[in-house]
């Protein structure tokens, strides 16, 4: 017998037919879902401090600290190195009180000077060529200055010297405490260091010596410093992200982690370097309550650090009958002065 289709069976066929049509086009393909999923993964962004967070503290920041401390060490010996000299080169060279406080002035006089131009510099050719250099440059001349010949060559070489510029590293937000704190101690080892060389050295090599010697933390920095990177943020500043992105995958190796997914985007500032930041109305009042606080902090430690071995000066001793072992001699207004150099019991 023929088959008749009744209308209610015509409908319930249409009805099946389409919803079927509605259940493949709402269902993707494979193909779709990974492009789906290669989408939302490219259109995923972070930046360099999501990134640094996201890989978090590891071998990587181990080894910075190591070597940015012992930057902190080769300044706190270049620093501390001026209390140590001074009354050697008084007494060699029979200066005047305002001479010697000239040679600490001129080199903090570098110190500004040098810092500025290197700042300058840095934003606009990178970070790691300004801080490589700069130790490099104050290694050299650091060597200049134990070969001396005169007091003006002198103060001239240590404003030199002062020409040394620090880098911002790649630290976590939340490590900032505990780096401060890491860093006051190589500071601090590097002050004592320089004071034991001074103790050891000069009573028995003379002040050229120790000079010398001391510059050995600095040469050792300088083959170090290879295992640091260009800064990421600078690089994404500079419009270089491929830079930046290569730096951050190291540091991720390094410390066994993985970056965000997604791509790294910050966009290239208009304006860097430009002095005038510091005076615009959002920066203003920061910029003075910050030169401010470090104008007070730096008086009144350098102050005190570097008056020293004027508090314990007991080799300049005027007086009219001079004791007949020390014939070096220079005016002064109660007579002849005669300096008598320390010796190691002076430096404890």
């Amino acid at each position: 017998p023929a088959f008749i289709m009744t209308d209610s069976m015509k409908t319930q066929l249409v009805s099946a037919i389409h919803l079927q049509q509605v259940e493949l086009q709402e269902k993707p393909t494979g193909n779709s879902q990974g492009n789906n999923s290669n989408n939302a993964a490219a259109d995923e962004k972070f930046t360099v401090e999501q990134a640094v967070e996201t890989i978090g503290f590891g071998r990587f920041h181990v080894l910075l600290f190591v070597i940015m401390g012992s930057a902190n060490i080769v300044e706190a010996m270049e620093i501390m190195l001026l209390a140590v000299v001074s009354p050697e080169i008084r007494c060699e060279w029979r200066l005047e009180d305002w001479q010697v406080a000239l040679v600490s002035t001129m080199v903090f006089v570098g110190f500004m000077v040098c810092g500025v131009l290197a700042g300058y510099i840095a934003d606009r050719y990178g970070r790691w060529k300004v801080v490589f250099g700069g130790y490099v440059w104050s290694a050299y001349f650091s060597l200049l200055t134990s070969f001396a010949p005169t007091y003006g060559w002198f103060i001239f070489l240590r404003s030199m010297v002062g020409c040394v510029l620090l880098s911002q590293p790649f630290f976590l937000k939340t490590t900032e405490a505990l780096k401060l704190f890491v860093f006051q101690i190589f500071w601090m080892t590097g002050s004592m260091l320089i004071i034991l060389l001074g103790m050891l050295v000069v009573p028995t090599m003379g002040w050229r010596w120790m000079i010398r010697l001391s510059i050995t933390p600095s040469i050792i920095l300088i083959f170090l410093f290879k295992f640091i990177p260009e800064s990421a943020r600078y690089n994404v500043s500079a419009g270089k992200v491929d830079a930046a992105v290569k730096t951050l995958q190291r540091i991720a190796r390094m410390n066994r982690a993985s970056l965000p997914p997604g791509r790294l985007v910050e966009p290239a500032l208009r304006e860097r370097g430009s002095w005038r930041i510091l005076f615009s109305p959002t920066f203003r009042r920061t910029s003075l309550l910050l030169w401010y606080s470090w104008f007070v902090a730096s008086f009144a430690y350098y102050g005190s650090v570097l008056s020293s071995s004027e508090l314990l000066e007991k080799n300049l001793l005027c007086v009219i009958n001079a004791d007949a072992e020390h014939q070096v001699k220079h005016r002064h207004e109660s007579g002849l002065c005669y300096c008598i150099p320390f010796g190691s019991s002076d430096y404890q």
